[in-house]
C-alpha cells in the first residue's frame, strides 16, 4: 500500500461515527457483472461471459475451465459428505452468490450422473441471489424453460422453478430466508469480494484506513488513516501481531449464521476461496483484463477483491461447529482424485490435447500458480469428527466417522 497521509480530527472522527455503523446493512449475495446475453451452453455462457468481462484467456485457462473443471470433484464432496452423514432421506444445496450458476449446474449434472445413489433423496436448490438480473440468467442456465417460473417479488422466496433434472429450485435475496433443514452450503469465490475494513498499526493504535480526495487533485482519491478509533477496530483480536490487517464484518455474520444453522439442523458448508490463515497484511487489490489494477483509479471499471483470513471465519464460528482447513487446493484436489481425473482424460486423448491437459492441470495444481493460491475450508457438525450421530429418523442407516473428503484421502465406502 502507498504512504498514508493523515487528516484533521474533527471532520473525520464525526464522518467515522455517522458513516461506519452501516457495515452491518449491506447485503453482498452476488458475484460478478450482470452479463448483457446469454449464450446457449452453461460452459459456453460462463466462458463468454469471462472472455467479455477480461480479454481473450489463455489456452491453458480453457483447458482448467473446461477439461479439469474442480466444480464436478465438489458435486462428489458434497455426496461423500451425504453418506458419510447416513443418507438423510432429504438436503438442501445452498449456494451463495451463484454467479451465472455455473458451478450450481455443474453440481447438477454430478447428481444426475449419480443418480443411483441419490434415488432415495429429496434434493432441492436453493440460491442466495440479490440480483435480479443474474437471478434470470441462473434461472436460464438451470431451469426447464417448459416449466414456467413462479415470480412472488414480496415472498422470501421471490421466485421458484424446477431444474432441468426436475429438482425443485428457490432464490432469495438473504441467507436467513433460505429455511432451516438438513443442508449443504457452498460458497465459491464468495467471501473475497465482501467489502474489508482496513486498519494499520500506528505509534497512537489501529488506525481505520480511509479513501479521501486528493487535495493536490480533485479529480483523484488517496488512502488516509483515520485520527481516531472507528466502531470496526473491534473486530481486531487484542494479541494480533501484524502491522496491517484486514477484517470483513459481513463474513462474520455470515459464517455465525452458517454455523448456527449446521449446529442445529445438521449438514456441511465448503468454502473455496483466495485467501490465507491470519497470515498477510494488504491483500486488497484490483483486477482489469487480467491484470493488476490501481483500486483507486477509475473506479468501477475493475473487479476488487481481498483475500479471505480463514483465521477470521473460524473465530467467527465461535465454537458452534468444527472446522477444517484452509488446505490448499493442490491437496484438497489431490484427495478428490483429480489425478485420476487426469489420467482418464489424457488416456483418451491424443498427444496436443494430452499436452494441453497437462498445462491445465498445472494450473490447478502448480504451487506457484493456482495450487497453493486457492484454498479451501469447510464447517461441520463436531459429531462428523468424532464419531456421534445427528438424530436420525428411522429411515436414516447409522452414521460413521469417515474421513472428510478433499481433507483426507477420498474413500468411498
Amino acid at each position: 500500500m502507498r504512504v498514508l497521509a493523515r487528516v484533521g480530527v474533527g471532520p473525520l472522527c464525526s464522518a467515522a461515527r455517522a458513516v461506519i455503523p452501516c457495515f452491518w446493512r449491506g447485503k453482498y449475495f452476488s458475484s460478478g457483472r450482470e452479463p448483457a446475453e446469454n449464450q446457449v451452453t452453461p460452459m459456453l455462457r460462463h466462458l463468454v461471459y469471462k472472455i467479455k468481462a477480461t480479454g481473450p484467456i489463455t489456452v491453458a485457462e480453457y483447458m482448467k475451465e473446461v477439461l479439469t473443471n474442480p466444480a464436478k470433484l465438489l458435486g462428489i464432496w458434497f455426496i461423500s459428505e451425504w453418506m458419510a452423514t447416513g443418507k438423510n432421506a432429504a438436503f438442501q444445496l445452498v449456494e451463495l452468490g451463484p454467479g451465472r450458476g455455473t458451478l450450481s449446474g455443474d453440481i447438477l449434472r454430478v447428481f444426475s450422473q449419480l443418480g443411483s445413489v441419490l434415488k432415495n433423496c429429496d434434493i432441492s436448490i436453493h440460491l442466495v441471489e440479490v440480483s435480479e438480473k443474474l437471478s434470470e440468467i441462473q434461472a436460464l442456465t438451470l431451469t426447464e424453460e417448459k416449466v414456467p417460473l413462479e415470480r412472488n417479488p414480496g415472498s422470501p422466496a421471490y421466485m421458484k422453478g424446477v431444474t432441468k433434472s426436475g429438482i425443485p429450485i428457490s432464490w432469495y435475496r438473504d441467507l436467513q430466508d433460505v429455511p432451516k433443514g438438513y443442508s449443504f452450503y457452498l460458497a465459491h469465490e464468495f467471501f473475497d469480494v465482501l467489502p474489508v475494513h482496513k486498519f494499520q498499526k500506528t505509534p497512537q493504535g489501529w488506525r481505520e484506513v480511509f479513501i479521501d480526495i486528493d487535495p493536490q487533485a480533485s479529480d483523484k482519491l488517496r488512502f488516509v488513516l483515520a485520527p481516531c478509533v472507528t466502531p470496526a477496530e473491534v473486530f481486531i483480536q487484542s494479541d494480533e501481531t501484524r502491522d496491517h490487517v484486514e477484517v470483513c464484518p459481513e463474513a462474520g455474520v455470515i459464517i455465525q449464521e452458517l454455523s448456527q444453522r449446521i449446529a442445529l439442523t445438521g449438514g456441511a458448508a465448503l468454502i473455496a476461496d483466495y485467501g490465507h490463515d491470519g497470515t498477510k497484511t494488504d491483500t486488497f487489490r484490483g483486477f482489469c483484463g487480467h491484470k493488476l489494477h490501481d483500486v483507486l483509479i477509475a473506479p468501477g471499471t475493475a473487479d476488487l477483491t481481498a483475500d479471505v483470513d480463514f483465521s477470521y471465519l473460524r473465530r467467527m464460528a465461535e465454537g458452534k461447529v468444527a472446522s477444517l482447513g484452509p488446505i490448499k487446493q493442490q491437496t484438497f484436489l489431490k484427495n478428490m482424485g483429480i489425478d485420476v481425473r487426469l489420467k482418464v482424460l489424457a488416456d483418451k486423448s491424443d498427444e496436443p490435447s494430452r499436452q494441453q491437459l497437462l498445462q491445465g492441470y498445472d494450473m490447478l495444481m502448480n504451487p506457484k500458480k493456482m495450487g497453493e493460491r486457492f484454498h479451501f475450508f469447510a464447517l461441520l457438525p463436531h459429531q462428523r469428527l468424532h464419531g456421534g450421530s445427528h438424530p436420525m429418523n428411522a429411515c436414516q442407516s447409522k452414521p460413521s466417522p469417515s474421513p472428510v473428503a478433499g481433507f483426507g484421502e477420498l474413500a468411498w465406502r
